[in-house]
């Protein structure tokens, strides 16, 4: 699912990817907008599926945060507003979410801006980030 949500450089929010044309990409905002625009090869985009977080045993996908996120909140809008929260309590919530999680190498804006997106995700009806293995 996360392979078709994109992060771009310079611009806020995500974007879904809708099609690929000859040399651009067409994506839509996942915000309410849902507005649909072209991105170009000189535009920095990043698919969320290869995306991860530092641990102190290596990396975590950011699939799995985000389902541990999920997890913690009932698939709801996170408790904790990222833009008015202390830095003290940012620590503290991703602490609960990924105990494990490098203190130096993830900052207080990576944590804000895994839960805006989190947020983004949820309102845009996406609460499954890690599939279940079938039996």
């Amino acid at each position: 699912m996360l392979q078709t949500v994109l992060a771009i450089a310079g611009k806020p929010g995500l974007y879904r990817l809708v099609s690929r044309g000859n040399k651009n990409l067409i994506v839509e905002s996942l915000d309410a907008a849902k507005k649909r625009m072209p991105i170009f090869g000189a535009d920095k985009v990043i698919s969320l599926a290869d995306i991860a977080m530092y641990t102190d045993n290596g990396e975590v996908p950011l699939a799995e945060v985000l389902q541990k996120v999920s997890d913690k909140e009932g698939a709801k809008e996170a408790s904790l507003n990222p833009k008015k929260a202390s830095n003290e309590e940012l620590q503290n919530y991703f602490a609960e979410i990924l105990p494990d999680y490098d203190r130096e190498r993830v900052y207080m804006t990576d944590i804000k801006k895994l839960l805006t997106w989190y947020n983004l995700l949820v309102n845009a009806g996406i609460t499954v980030f890690v599939e279940k293995e079938q039996e």
